[in-house]
């Protein structure tokens, strides 16, 4: 029979007792012989010499005990603001979490925090406030503190007092059981165990952990009210720890889910990876034993089944959060550092060697973020703050040998934009090929990245699409104002074009990185700074004092609370003012005052000139993170600079700026520039050059990359007419006419006449899928010696290529006179001849710059629909893909290293 277990965790804010009470617990439920003390330097979970040195707990540590017949796993968290990080992980694997408040200090500004983070993983929680023997402790006011600063539902259990009043207590928490209560006049027992699991009821219990008073009593009713979860028999694990043993082993800390984990058992990715097109590697491992640890010890077993936390050896492409087998992945950790520090090596110390070794503490603490900083040449890392420091300097020095330094603190800024952009990233190489077109729209403060997609399959293939998404999940793109993080950004991916034969997956890395660059380079960035959430207790006297300093630091605060001889203020503040405020306290107050912050998120910065000049960041020169795009032209790939790329994109802008309305004398200076293109459209001498350019004996293989072989045939045009004799409205576009009317097109043409007609026939495919109409556009090949024609179905229009001595007039001219008298034909030409015999078969005609106005008239409305589409509206990805993308967007980001290099 398999045994039934469950993992508790024990967390509080430093010093408020929570070793103690895990000491206890485990002394009284005979799973130590001796009562260890955490001054005393002996406590059992307690392991390494700089958490006895220092009194706290750094490490989260497990032990093992018996509720009874009960088999609990105990999880020891830190409790220091510092090893915040080391604590959120630990969560994740938690069926039940014990929340240590010292009841001569009450709520603290960390118990808040972590009574946020409960909430966040919906952990059942019960509360022990601790240190009751002390002076000065009131339990009915320590109630009514944790009903107003924590949850209403907050209730004394186990003490003494009216059984009715208790109950009805209990009722008011729930609407089922107050109902269930008016009518029967109590509440079961098992009513009251779910109401525990499904966090509508938080039980309070009140005693002294180091005089284990109230301690056995407490463990007798968690046991009562905590009930075993149900786990699949499929195998399942939750990875949330990396560490190393004194041999240096890699250790995987898990938590059974699912099934049960063998010795020599392989364990793999690969079920995640069977419905993902990704460039990340499937590995397979086996599981070379598996410990199960109490303090220090372990003991080895061949069998670990559900609800049992290991630790696992001979894996090495595990990290913090990921899930194994039918185990989905973590969300990323809510708290995050907000300071960096250059790691200072001695002289002579080999940098890159030490580089690699510092790594593997990023394992062990990912949030540590350890960064070669190419432009200043140095190793950086992301702390907590002064104490998390000096535990790595003694970390390094114990495991390393090597005695490090660290340097002045730097704010870890991030960078957001105030309005949607649309960001272009094309990477065409020879024989490579991507283009990728993104929205770029600021998201709300704290919303972190958000993805979507709105692009259509017809014009990228699905498979693309995720492969896009999953770039944009797989590195933290960083801004262009000091090149720190992007953040609180919906990206939408809304265009984008592949190639049948050249595109490979690192073709889209690139482009897709450059569109987010090319989309932060026009958009208007904003600098945002760490903000702290402050809780300051101080002598009334020093009130004055204490408001003048929160507004030097650019802080704001709530009214004042007076609490007897203290007042308390409350407020935000940023957090490079107020880092090292703690210490003004100490001094001013005389050694009484107390300030506690917590990280409120992030705000834009009140001095961004100053920052951005401190920083000195230069977006051009950052080669790791290219503006540009790269194009092809005679079998040559160039870089075209962000500014440019618009100019050369192949696809059609989705997110126009809106134009002016144009003068009389802008239309009067356009319909001049038409005239002269119209007769410039005769002269032989440029249509030679034009075709020697365009059909030069290798233009075969410039062709190819943007659209299909095309059919080369003898072209009957009545023939083609009558296979779309179904479809009622025809549009028959002059190809080059339009080419050399409209400015934009006739400039590309200058440059590159492939570029001119592709982009026109994107143009073009934009205009058919708004229109719904059947769309033929005509380029001329009649100078193309031995020319048969052809015709290309390009993505939803038909492309033709008249052959040889024939015009566009004249297939034009054919088609019209076989299906104008049938069908609602419409012909785009400036060509005032072809305009009149045209007319004269039955068809209309609407003018280049008449067409271009319709077109651009579609694209504002698009524009319009799309900014006013809802945010939850539906698309495949959404529908379909969400939680595959979710899952890959988290391992993803804690991935051991990015590859950030060209592909």
């Amino acid at each position: 029979m398999k045994k039934k277990k469950l993992v508790v965790g024990v967390l509080a804010h430093v010093d408020a007792g929570k070793t103690t009470l895990a000491e206890s617990m485990l002394y009284l439920s005979g799973a130590i012989r001796k009562f260890g003390r955490v001054d005393h330097k002996d406590a059992f979970l307690d392991t390494y010499d700089m958490e006895r040195a220092r009194g706290i707990t750094i490490f989260s540590k497990q032990a093992e005990l018996m509720l009874g017949t009960m088999e609990v796993t105990l999880l020891d968290t830190p409790g220091h603001v510092d090893f915040s990080a080391e604590m959120e992980r630990t969560l994740q694997v938690l069926d039940y979490a014990i929340l240590v408040i010292s009841g001569a200090d009450g709520v603290q500004g960390h118990v808040q925090t972590l009574w946020r983070l409960l909430d966040q993983y919906h952990i059942p929680t019960f509360v022990f406030i601790n240190k009751m023997d002390q002076e000065g402790t009131d339990a009915e006011k320590l109630i009514e503190q944790l009903q107003k600063g924590l949850d209403e539902r907050c209730i004394a259990f186990g003490r003494e007092q009216e059984q009715q009043l208790f109950m009805e207590n209990l009722a008011v928490c729930d609407e089922e059981v107050l109902e269930y209560y008016v009518e029967r006049g109590f509440i079961s027992h098992n009513q009251i165990v779910a109401m525990v699991k499904e966090r509508k009821v938080f039980p309070c219990y009140f005693g002294s952990a180091l005089k284990m008073t109230g301690v056995k009593e407490f463990m007798k009713e968690i046991k009562s009210y905590m009930e075993y979860p149900n786990y699949p028999d499929q195998f399942g694990a939750k990875v949330y720890k990396i560490a190393r043993d004194a041999q240096g082993n890699r250790l995987t800390y898990m938590k059974i889910t699912g099934g049960s984990l063998k010795v020599k058992q392989l364990l793999t990715n690969k079920l995640l990876h069977q419905t993902l097109e990704q460039s990340e590697d499937v590995w397979e491992e086996k599981a070379d034993q598996i410990r199960i640890y109490s303090g220090g010890q372990f003991k080895t077993v061949d069998e670990a089944e559900a609800g049992t936390i290991c630790a696992v050896t001979g894996l090495t492409k595990t990290y913090s959060g990921q899930g194994l087998g039918i185990e989905a992945e973590s969300d990323m950790p809510i708290l995050e550092p907000v300071l960096t520090y250059e790691i200072q090596l001695p002289q002579g110390t080999n940098v890159h060697d030490m580089f690699i070794k510092l790594r593997q503490l990023e394992e062990e603490e990912p949030q540590l973020h350890i960064v070669w900083n190419e432009r200043l040449n140095e190793i950086h890392a992301q702390v907590m703050g002064e104490v998390q420091i000096e535990v790595l300097k003694a970390m390094i020095q114990e495991r390393f040998g090597v005695s490090v330094t660290f340097g002045a603190g730097r704010i870890v800024y991030k960078e957001t934009i105030e309005e949607a952009v649309e960001g272009v990233g094309h990477f065409e190489p020879l024989r490579h090929y991507a283009e990728v077109h993104l929205i770029l729209e600021p998201g709300e403060l704290g919303s972190g990245i958000v993805l979507d997609s709105v692009c259509s399959e017809d014009l990228l293939d699905r498979n693309w699409q995720r492969l896009i998404l999953t770039h944009l999940e797989e590195k933290k793109h960083v801004g262009v104002l000091t090149g720190s993080e992007i953040t609180d950004m919906r990206i939408t991916l809304v265009s984008g074009r592949a190639h049948l034969k050249h595109t490979e997956g690192g073709d889209f890395r690139q482009a897709t990185y450059r569109a987010v660059r090319h989309g932060l380079m026009k958009a208007k960035s904003v600098l945002l700074e760490p903000i702290y959430e402050f809780r300051l207790e101080i002598p009334s006297d020093c009130v004055g004092r204490a408001m003048n300093d929160i507004q030097k630091m650019y802080g704001r605060f709530q009214p004042p609370v007076i609490q007897g001889e203290e007042t308390i203020l409350t407020g935000f503040a940023p957090v490079v003012t107020m880092r090292d405020y703690q210490t003004e306290v100490t001094v001013y107050t005389k050694g009484r005052g107390r300030l506690s912050c917590n990280l409120k998120g992030y705000e834009p910065c009140h001095n961004t000139e100053e920052v951005i000049e401190q920083i000195a960041y230069d977006a051009e020169a950052d080669l790791d993170n290219p503006l540009g795009s790269v194009f092809c032209s005679h079998g040559a790939g160039f870089t075209v600079s962000w500014d440019e790329v618009e100019h050369y994109m192949h696809l059609g802008s989705v997110l126009q700026p809106e134009k002016e309305e144009e003068t009389v004398e802008e239309v009067q200076t356009y319909l001049s520039r038409q005239t002269a293109v119209s007769s410039s459209w005769t002269d032989e001498k440029e249509l030679e050059e034009i075709f020697n350019r365009t059909y030069k004996p290798d233009s075969s293989k410039r062709r190819n990359w943007n659209r299909n072989t095309p059919i080369t045939r003898e072209f009957n045009p009545e023939k083609t007419v009558k296979k779309q004799e179904v479809v009622e409205e025809y549009l028959l576009v002059d190809g080059y006419n339009i080419i050399f009317a409209w400015e934009e097109l006739r400039e590309l043409a200058k440059v590159r006449i492939e570029s001119a007609r592709d982009k026109l026939m994107d143009i073009l495919c934009d205009y058919q899928g708004y229109k719904k109409i059947t769309v033929i556009l005509v380029f001329d090949a009649y100078k193309v010696k031995g020319n048969p024609g052809s015709v290309i179905k390009y993505h939803n229009i038909h492309v033709i290529y008249t052959k040889e001595a024939e015009t566009a007039d004249q297939y034009i001219e054919k088609a019209v006179h076989a299906i104008g008298r049938q069908h609602k034909v419409t012909v785009a030409t400036s060509d005032g001849l072809e305009q009149i015999i045209i007319m004269g078969q039955g068809a209309q005609r609407i003018s280049s710059l008449g067409l271009k106005e319709e077109i651009d008239a579609m694209k504002k409305e698009i524009r319009k629909e799309y900014l006013n589409k809802p945010v939850n509206g539906k698309n495949y990805l959404r529908d379909y893909m969400s939680e595959e993308i979710t899952d890959l967007a988290k391992r993803k980001k804690r991935k051991e290293a990015y590859s950030d290099g060209i592909y």
